[in-house]
């Protein structure tokens, strides 16, 4: 991956796509900050007589996808002209009734002649906390995906 740069004429781009089942474009996640993609695998680790180190063995993974945004109103509470819920619904709706996202999180690097990758998997969105200050005049938000699965790479 290239450093990402967001300059004029630059090819390396970051973007968020969130969907619910049945839709087909969904809602593209403007103004991204700071994304963090975690995969952390948890270790079960234990002690043997006959062993002088402890033993470990990989377990299940917990998995999340965080990041900050600069809200925009309609992607944040939602649009009644549109036609797919995650477009209807907004990061807030999908939010607080539960709604399980798909999301295609696009790590775009075309600078060098490649095509980008897509990491993709499901999972709820939690974590909303917006904040605005007389020092930062516009509205930003936390928000996190706690996957529920595995991630897909293509």
């Amino acid at each position: 991956m290239a450093y990402i740069y967001p300059g004029p004429g630059t090819a390396a781009a970051v973007t968020l796509n969130l969907k619910v089942t049945g839709d087909t474009l969904g809602l593209d996640v403007p103004a991204l900050q700071n994304v963090t993609l975690n995969a952390a695998n948890d270790v079960f680790t234990w002690t043997q007589l006959d062993q002088a180190s402890k033993l470990q063995i990989a377990t299940t993974a917990t998995n999340s996808l965080g990041m900050n945004i600069v809200l925009d109103q309609g992607t944040f509470f939602g649009t009644t002209t549109a036609s797919e819920e995650a477009k209807t619904a907004g990061i807030f709706g999908l939010s607080t009734d539960k709604t399980r996202v798909e999301f295609e999180l696009y790590l775009g690097d075309t600078s060098a002649g490649g095509a980008g990758k897509t990491i993709s998997g499901t999972g709820y969105i939690t974590g909303l906390a917006p904040t605005v200050s007389a020092d930062s005049p516009v509205w930003v938000t936390p928000i996190t995906i706690t996957v529920d699965s595995d991630y897909t790479v293509a």
